[in-house]
């Protein structure tokens, strides 16, 4: 028999009893749908961290204090203040390095007229909006000069020109007080929304890291050091540089632990992502038992079509169809029931997905090889669960068959 006309008496059987196939596929549509909706919305938080990460600049490395450890007490992290803004310059020299931004923190009240806000003053330099891709909406970022001169020049953060000049107002060339210093506002950031970690990016001020450290803090040391790459593929070479640098400049042994820490945004994003990976995988796992019960549920509907039609199945033996014939017919009969049900499934997990998207702001995405996994994987189920029938139709004896009622 023609594997055509096999095909034709499969979709005619099944055709038959229209319910009870619609029934039965209800469960791969259920297992795919879900298998495809849990990954969506797994992938696209994931992205979604991803991005948040790299919109933090490109290829940049964060150059932090590490701990130290006297007479056998260790400190924490940024424990170590031997990190200075000649260490910058050194790290600045290196081929490999395009961008270095010297970096110092304080929190201060900023006032203007009978406004004021608590906020965090971050000290740089020139190349920080480049490293960070971070736009200017009003006005111009400081220059060198003002760096060298440590003039008293500020940058507001969206989030605090709005609460000391109100919503869509230009403060360029305003005057605000920091502590006990009169300081010229220069321009507004962009608005960035909060970070990957929930923090409000918005929520700072810029200023020359030397009007930082002299006029404002006091400190000799950085809090942190910016550096940035011509290309992703320098990062990983570059990091290796700087840390052989600053192992040279501060003297450590070798064998001795580091007293600072490079990190990239690889190192970021595995790190926030590792947690959502794991959570979509288990999602993926739970919803892919529906798969399994939608397989068990084809069996179990197969098995009672091989009974229900002995006698079909032993009047075409005794006509002159083989075994094979019998075995073929009911194994398509389970590859279309569970295909076609992985079929309607995705459509109706790349529904839910959207739905969700649209309704709740949630990021999805789904990956192309998860849609070829939910196919592969719905006809898999379709040949497993539905050999045992198909091969117990194909053993049964004709004449036994053809006396069955």
């Amino acid at each position: 028999m023609s594997l055509l006309m096999t095909l034709r008496i499969a979709f005619k059987a099944l055709g038959r009893n229209k319910l009870r196939t619609a029934l039965t596929m209800l469960g791969m549509i259920i297992g795919v749908a879900a298998v495809i909706a849990m990954v969506a919305l797994g992938s696209g938080a994931t992205a979604t961290i991803e991005e948040q990460i790299k919109a933090q600049g490109t290829n940049m490395l964060t150059i932090s204090p590490g701990s130290v450890n006297a007479a056998g007490v260790r400190t924490g992290f940024g424990g170590n203040s031997k990190m200075i803004p000649e260490d910058a310059v050194a790290i600045r020299d290196l081929p490999l390095i395009e961008y270095v931004a010297e970096g110092v923190n304080t929190r201060a009240q900023v006032i203007y007229g009978n406004q004021n806000w608590n906020t965090q003053i971050q000290g740089t330099n020139v190349d920080w909006p480049t490293i960070r891709a971070w736009p200017m909406t009003y006005g111009s970022f400081f220059s060198e000069e003002d760096v060298k001169s440590a003039a008293k020049v500020i940058i507001l953060g969206a989030n605090v020109s709005t609460n000391l000049f109100g919503d869509g107002v230009d403060p360029t060339d305003q005057t605000i007080r920091v502590k006990n210093q009169l300081f010229r506002v220069l321009g507004v950031l962009g608005s960035k929304g909060n970070s990957a970690g929930g923090q409000n990016q918005d929520d700072q001020c810029l200023a020359p890291y030397t009007t930082v450290m002299k006029k404002l803090s006091g400190q000799i040391f950085l809090n942190n050091i910016l550096a940035a790459t011509g290309s992703a593929d320098d990062v990983k070479p570059a990091s290796d540089a700087i840390t052989d640098l600053l192992r040279t400049r501060h003297a450590i042994a070798p064998g001795d632990p580091d007293d600072f820490t490079v990190q990239s945004l690889e190192d970021v994003i595995a790190l926030r992502t590792q947690s959502t990976s794991t959570m979509t995988s288990l999602l993926a796992g739970i919803a892919g038992v529906s798969l399994i019960v939608g397989g068990i549920g084809i069996m179990n509907i197969m098995l009672v079509s091989v009974t229900e039609r002995t006698r079909e199945i032993g009047l075409r033996m005794a006509i002159g169809a083989r075994g094979y014939d019998v075995l073929l017919q009911f194994l398509i009969e389970a590859v279309v029931i569970s295909s076609v049900g992985g079929a309607i499934g995705i459509a109706t997990g790349y529904g839910v997905s959207e739905f969700v998207k649209y309704y709740q702001n949630w990021p999805t995405l789904i990956p192309a090889n998860a849609i070829i996994m939910a196919v592969g994987f719905s006809a898999a189920v379709g040949v497993f669960f539905g050999f045992y029938p198909a091969r117990k139709a194909a053993g049964l004896d004709p004449i036994e068959a053809l006396r069955f009622e």
